[in-house]
């Protein structure tokens, strides 16, 4: 039975990474039609974002948080739902490796200090936490 429970919490992490990432770039490749970016921008392309990120308006922002956000909290809400046990340790396992992402992202983005603090601070952990306790039900 404990080797079952080990498998479980395994899966619980692996499909909680995938759907939550799945959700994310969701989120992000529809982005673009719902607040568009300022004119000239790849977002396909890392240097065209980079070199014209003193172009980008509050605006712009919504919708990576937005990403980040839904992204952790649906990735947490199914490993919570698929762990055999611990599921808050599980779902907040899935905050911490979007909040690496997230660290990483605003390591390589010249992004407001506002957005990064916003970002790091309300999109992983607490979004983790809440996939946790909308799956416990």
């Amino acid at each position: 039975m404990k080797m079952r429970n080990i498998l479980q919490n395994i899966l619980a992490v692996i499909v909680g990474l995938f759907i939550g990432g799945a959700a994310n770039m969701g989120i992000v490749m529809l982005s673009g039609s719902i607040i568009p970016l300022p004119e000239g921008i790849d977002p396909t392309n890392m240097e065209s974002i980079t070199s014209n990120f003193h172009l980008y308006r509050p605006k712009h922002f919504l919708m990576p948080f937005l990403a980040h956000a839904l992204g952790t909290l649906i990735g947490a809400f199914v490993a919570a739902k698929i762990a055999a046990t611990h599921q808050m340790k599980f779902a907040l396992v899935i905050g911490v490796f979007f909040l690496m992402g997230g660290i990483q992202m605003a390591s390589l983005l010249p992004a407001p200090i506002w957005f990064d603090i916003l970002d790091l601070g309300l999109a992983y952990i607490p979004m983790g936490f809440l996939g946790y306790k909308l799956a416990k039900g």
